[in-house]
């Protein structure tokens, strides 16, 4: 039988002792925001762009991080705080202001919207401070280490864990992340990634999870049911004892990780849970899928897995392993397209592009890793400074068939009184508008579509009230081209099923009265 995490530990903890006391210095690779957009579950239900077409502003300590959210305009003003050094408790301080909720103490991501938090330079590591995620939504996390949050002990921060959502919290893309622990809930830790209270439209992708009694869960309790969907993908998840993850009544789509010495429990659904469980290697480990801990079951679909030296316990009445032959139990239908590594080069390519500070390197759905290119911006500062983006030229329908006639329509909360589907009725008196300053709008076809511009009409009385936008490929969550105000946007051609307007940010209550798309 393996040990606990926790007595495992002592080896590597006194090797970063000794390089404490030697004052050897680790090197960490440049690293900056790259270019690909979200994937998974977060390209749904509108889409995650985080502070796409804001203002960049760079942070060294956490009050600054709180300083740069208050700054704004308002709670949803679009933002990209650049994060380089490390931030601790002792240097995060309340801010007050009005795009803002802070705590000390904690990175609170509170109330808000449209926000990138990101690693550059050298890299970004939180210590001992957790990244808290309440009544938010289109939040982007990317290229940060956050290490030994405690709930007990000293100091103590976001309940012991890593990442958390709770409380209504929607469209969020953790992606290059390194979230580590140095032991179980004995001592004082709790979850590395943890997800209650109705969080939805979730993907971690290529991060390392590392050292915890429990890598994370989707449901508080097996009451908490009204959480997911949820995706993993090319994690590594390496010396835990259980949670990767706990479903809890919520449907996961989980490919291409890299699971290593998972020492009770692995893949946990339970109380209706349902995991889609596709191309992952598993080595020297426990009951790496299954229910347990409960008479309440969950489901799996399974396909192209790797079992190397899994061992599987006896089922029981609050035990029920899914090997040592697992079979699917259930079917999980995905909405958004997606590429497959097969199961034997997993460990190589999560190996390859998993963690923070590892140059955001992606795999090419083929086994090899690639790079994205950096998206040009300006020079960020320890004050906001604006991005040059291009804006949408106000010109007269482009020729054509206006695809969006006949077609359907979607989007984000809307305004009392309004339609998705007035904005492809080819009325311009009547109009869709978000139930805020921000959200999104889709037109999408029952078949692949060709479109290469689109026309953004407003309605009367609300010229010129559009600011900041992203034109995305709802499919795959591929940002076409960003910009500002509305008209005739062009892109590059692109065959898709659903294409989103997304409004980051305004001068007054959107109003679209038409989207019109052309080939």
């Amino acid at each position: 039988m393996r040990k606990p995490v926790a007595l495992r530990l002592s080896a590597a903890l006194g090797t970063l002792a000794l390089a404490a006391a030697t004052g050897v210095v680790l090197s960490m690779p440049t690293a900056s925001a790259a270019s690909a957009g979200a994937t998974g579950y977060a390209t749904q239900n509108g889409g995650t762009t985080g502070g796409a077409g804001g203002t960049t502003v760079k942070a060294t300590t956490g009050t600054q991080i709180h300083a740069a959210l208050c700054a704004r305009a308002s709670t949803s003003t679009p933002i990209t705080i650049q994060v380089e050094g490390t931030v601790t408790v002792g240097n995060t301080a309340k801010v007050s202001g009005a795009g803002c909720n802070t705590a000390a103490g904690v990175i609170e991501l509170k109330g808000i919207s449209n926000v990138t938090l990101v690693g550059v330079g050298s890299g970004a590591v939180f210590d001992q401070i957790g990244i808290h995620i309440r009544q938010s939504s289109n939040i982007i996390v990317q290229n940060v280490t956050v290490q030994n949050v405690k709930k007990s002990g000293s100091p103590t921060s976001n309940g012991g864990d890593a990442i958390g959502m709770e409380s209504d919290v929607h469209n969020v893309w953790v992606d290059h992340a390194t979230l580590i622990a140095s032991g179980g809930e004995s001592e004082g830790y709790d979850g590395l990634f943890d997800m209650k209270d109705g969080t939805q439209y979730v993907t971690l992708s290529y991060s390392i999870l590392r050292n915890s009694g429990r890598g994370g869960l989707v449901g508080s309790s097996d009451s908490d049911l009204a959480n997911g969907p949820v995706t993993f993908h090319h994690n590594r998840y390496e010396n835990i004892d259980s949670r990767t993850p706990l479903l809890r009544g919520a449907t996961a789509h989980i490919y291409n990780n890299y699971y290593v010495s998972l020492n009770e429990s692995g893949i946990n659904p339970r109380a209706g849970g349902k995991a889609k469980v596709d191309n992952n290697y598993f080595k020297d480990s426990k009951d790496v899928l299954g229910t347990f801990y409960t008479d309440l079951p969950g489901y799996w679909q399974v396909s192209g897995n790797i079992f190397d030296n899994v061992t599987w316990s006896e089922p029981g009445e609050d035990n029920n392993p899914a090997g040592p032959n697992p079979t699917s139990n259930t079917t999980v239908s995905i909405p958004y397209a997606y590429s497959l590594d097969a199961a034997t080069c997993v460990p190589s390519i999560v190996t390859a592009t998993a963690g923070a500070n590892n140059g955001l390197k992606v795999s090419d759905g083929n086994c090899a890793a690639t790079t994205p290119t950096a998206t040009a911006t300006s020079n960020p500062t320890s004050t906001a400074t604006a991005t040059a983006t291009p804006t949408a030229t106000a010109t007269s329908t482009p020729g054509g068939t206006n695809l969006s006639i006949g077609a359907d329509a979607d989007g984000s909360s809307k305004a009392s009184g309004t339609s998705y589907g007035n904005v492809r009725d080819g009325d311009t008196s009547t109009y869709w508008s978000p139930a805020g300053s921000t959200g999104s709008i889709s037109i999408k076809w029952g078949s692949a579509t060709t479109v290469s511009k689109i026309n953004i009409r407003e309605a009367s009385g609300a010229t010129g009230n559009i600011g900041s936008w992203r034109v995305l490929n709802a499919d795959t969550g591929a940002v076409l081209t960003s910009g500002s105000g509305a008209g005739v946007i062009s892109f590059t051609s692109t065959s898709l099923k659903k294409v989103t307007f997304e409004i980051t940010g305004s001068t007054a209550t959107p109003r679209v009265a038409e989207f019109e798309t052309y080939a």
